[in-house]
């Protein structure tokens, strides 16, 4: 049987996550987009969202993946922002009617000056021509965007084109996009550097960013803005804020909105649920790093017992709003950056809590180790919960590498053991409590 044990800290090794309930229940109906969700990337959990998954059309939002693609490449060394590349005649299936930086058959240009003209002035010229240098045609960067978003785990994706084109088998989601932008942010913080560009030139072609907040809000760095009419005005939105915490000095956020009417509609939306979600919920130091969790009996080899231990220090993003009734957006003021509910006699400002109620259940999946091993093994499983409600679950994996021990040393186990059972005294699964 799964030993439990309830703990008051969050236990990690190597870990995956599986989102639960969102931590702020905001009224879809109070949000003016058809799709959205906000994502804190460094804990992976959900703080809200609505239609995440329903499939969408992306416009531009696609040329995440362009970039996240040609940014990997560039880090593997197989590209260079710095190579100049001579454009071929792949430029010419870009319409007129689309953006573009107006790249002529034989124009030389940089790699540097593709990657800004593809995310800051989203152009299709520039999409085309990345693809096509990193895979040699359109079809096969479109294979491998596929494949890309399959190794991110976005579920609700499938590419047809590197430039976000309306097509029937052209789609992602809100939380697709969103765990795109965590991958980017993450994986790719370059991109960062161009997303961040209010205004880009070249060849006498001027740009505005189309990201407003990008002058309102100095923490906002990117992400992507998109629009055709099918899909509506899209817009995928990050910043990073320092925090009182100083072992959690700064939180990044990922919003993405969906759907909405308007190129000032989605700025507006998209800020209101950033700034809720940075006031009404934080990032808590769960577990400190290098902790010991437990001890695992092992079998056949001189290592007695097997150490779990947290590699890094681990967090838990919390939900700071105990009301009862969902969050209206409308009520958010973002002057005092609270919920403000005027009940026609009085009006009520929710503040944040100051503290959180928050434990852990933990199963351990394994009473003892075999040698030799020398796998990735899931050891245990951990649930986390706020105010008796599950908010997440972690699988918790390592790396367990065991050699065997010597047929001399194997027999005095056996000896051992022998006595051991006769004497009923088994060797256990050591728990350690969390301070």
């Amino acid at each position: 049987m799964k030993r439990i044990i309830s703990l008051l800290a969050f236990i990690c090794l190597c870990f995956s996550t599986i989102a639960h309930a969102s931590l702020l229940n905001i009224s879809p109906e109070s949000v003016e987009a058809e799709a959205w969700t906000i994502l804190d990337t460094e804990s992976g959990q959900v703080i809200a969202e609505h239609n995440s998954h329903v499939q969408r059309a992306p416009a531009s939002l696609t040329k995440m993946m362009v970039a996240y693609i040609a940014l990997k490449e560039i880090q593997a060394g197989h590209l260079r922002k710095t190579d100049v590349l001579t454009a071929t005649p792949v430029v010419k299936t870009v319409m007129w009617d689309e953006s573009q930086m107006y790249l002529k058959e034989g124009e030389q240009i940089s790699v540097d000056q593709l990657l800004a003209g593809l995310i800051v002035m989203s152009a299709n010229d520039a999409a085309v021509t990345l693809a096509e240098r990193i895979s040699g045609s359109i079809p096969e960067f479109v294979k491998r965007m596929n494949a890309e978003a399959q190794a991110l785990g976005m579920k609700d994706t499938h590419f047809q084109n590197p430039a976000g084109i309306t097509m029937p088998e052209h789609y992602s989601s809100a939380s697709d996009i969103a765990h795109l932008g965590q991958a980017l942010v993450n994986h790719t913080p370059d991109y960062l550097y161009y997303s961040k560009q209010q205004s880009f030139s070249y060849n006498q072609h001027f740009h505005h960013a189309t990201n407003l907040l990008l002058k309102k809000d100095p923490s906002v760095d990117g992400l992507k803005t998109g629009f055709t009419k099918a899909a509506g005005y899209n817009l995928a939105l990050t910043a990073n804020r320092p925090t009182s915490n100083p072992d959690t000095p700064e939180r990044r956020l990922v919003v993405v909105v969906m759907g909405t009417h308007s190129a000032l509609k989605r700025a507006e939306v998209a800020s209101a649920l950033m700034n809720l979600a940075y006031h009404y919920t934080r990032n808590e130091v769960a577990i400190k790093d290098k902790q010991l969790i437990a001890e695992l009996p092992v079998i056949r080899s001189t290592l007695k017992m097997f150490r779990v231990e947290t590699r890094k220090l681990q967090i838990i993003t919390t939900s700071l709003y105990n009301q009862s009734v969902p969050v209206d957006l409308h009520t958010f003021d973002q002057i005092s950056q609270r919920i403000v509910i005027n009940n026609g006699a009085a009006v009520q400002t929710i503040e944040p809590l100051s503290s959180t109620q928050t434990h852990m259940n933990v199963a351990v999946n394994e009473q003892s180790l075999t040698a030799p091993l020398a796998k990735v093994m899931k050891l245990a499983t951990v649930q986390v919960y706020q105010d008796n409600r599950l908010i997440q679950t972690i699988d918790i994996e390592d790396d367990v590498k065991i050699e065997e021990a010597g047929v001399f040393h194997l027999f005095i186990q056996w000896f051992k053991q022998l006595f051991s059972f006769l004497s009923s005294d088994h060797a256990e699964v050591k728990i350690y409590p969390l301070n």
